[in-house]
């Protein structure tokens, strides 16, 4: 039989909250996508707020067709600006998701 201190210890520690668990990895190269990711997404929704007033050209744009090519662009220049050095953003997150990574060690 368990002693009721002991019970209610237990409640304790299933109430108390922890941090989400990550998905462990040592690779550095994972982590280092997964921080592209995020800046490349950061950086089209950037790009999509700079540009959302700027009117396409009346003769040749316009239209539903002209808003989808200008997210997908937008996305696109997100990607290829993170992939070639971006702004920082991606050095940041991905020593962050490291550090983090490493202090979850048992």
């Amino acid at each position: 039989m368990t002693s009721l201190a002991a019970t209610a210890s237990d409640y304790a520690q299933l109430a108390a909250p922890r941090a989400p668990s990550m998905a462990k990895t040592a690779d550095a190269a994972k982590a280092r996508a997964a921080a592209e990711n995020f800046e490349a997404f950061y950086l089209s929704q950037t790009f999509e707020q700079m540009f959302q007033d700027v009117e396409p050209d009346s003769m040749f744009g316009g239209g539903q067709g002209e808003k989808v090519f200008r997210s997908m662009l937008f996305q696109e220049y997100g990607k290829q600006t993170a992939k070639t050095g971006g702004i920082g953003i991606a050095d940041m997150v991905q020593k962050e998701i490291l550090r983090m990574q490493e202090a979850q060690k048992p």
